[in-house]
């Protein structure tokens, strides 16, 4: 069976996503770990070193502009990372659902150039964040700080990590079992989060002040 971006939605809302063996691999299978990674957006946590980079701005914020270039970069191996578990197939599923809306990328921009960014869906009050990149010191660290926040800001209840990395345990993620974590999806698919916040922009300053509110 031909695998659509309805299918993909479905599977999102279901608790299951896709991945493939290997950026060249055609096959994809779906995937419903027994522990899942969450990052509570009530208890974010907001390294001081990381917050004062927020604070001086060094990238522009930038969301949905350059979504497939996000993507490419993500699937893209890189020092530390021989392959991705995004292929083709996955990459051009995901670009059609943010052609529909359902798909959003946070970019970091620098001297006119793509510093690094994060992308994932959009579902309810649910957020299912995919992969990141970054090509600068601390590029996609401010991406998901800004994601946090815009999060918060848009009503959302749930940012889904899918597995937990070292990476992420410094801002707070955490593991919970299958269970719980669908008994909270199922929660946060009856919220309408506002992704794109009805077209308003979130300074730093707004930024830091959402976050150190809530953690």
């Amino acid at each position: 069976m031909k695998i659509t971006p309805d299918i993909v939605l479905k599977a999102y809302a279901a608790g299951i996503f896709p991945m493939s063996e290997g950026r060249d691999d055609p096959e994809m299978f779906w995937v419903d770990p027994e522990q899942r990674g969450i990052l509570p957006l009530d208890s974010f946590h907001l390294p001081r070193r990381l917050a004062r980079t927020v604070r001086r701005e060094p990238y522009e914020i930038r969301i949905d502009s350059a979504f497939a270039a996000v993507m490419t970069a993500c699937a893209t191996p890189a020092a530390g990372r021989w392959t991705t578990w995004i292929n083709d197939e996955i990459q051009q599923l995901f670009t059609e659902l943010h052609r529909r809306g359902h798909a959003h990328s946070i970019e970091t921009w620098a001297d006119g150039e793509l510093a690094g960014g994060l992308y994932g869906i959009a579902l309810g009050g649910a957020f299912f964040g995919e992969s990141m990149f970054s090509r600068r010191t601390d590029a996609s660290k401010v991406a998901l700080v800004h994601l946090v926040a815009r999060l918060l800001a848009g009503g959302f209840v749930l940012l889904d990590t899918q597995f937990i990395t070292d990476h992420l345990r410094q801002f707070g993620a955490m593991e919970i079992s299958r269970e719980a974590y669908h008994s909270r999806l199922a929660s946060a698919l009856g919220v309408a989060g506002d992704f794109k916040l009805s077209g308003k922009s979130l300074s730093a300053s707004a930024v830091l002040q959402s976050i150190t509110h809530t953690s």
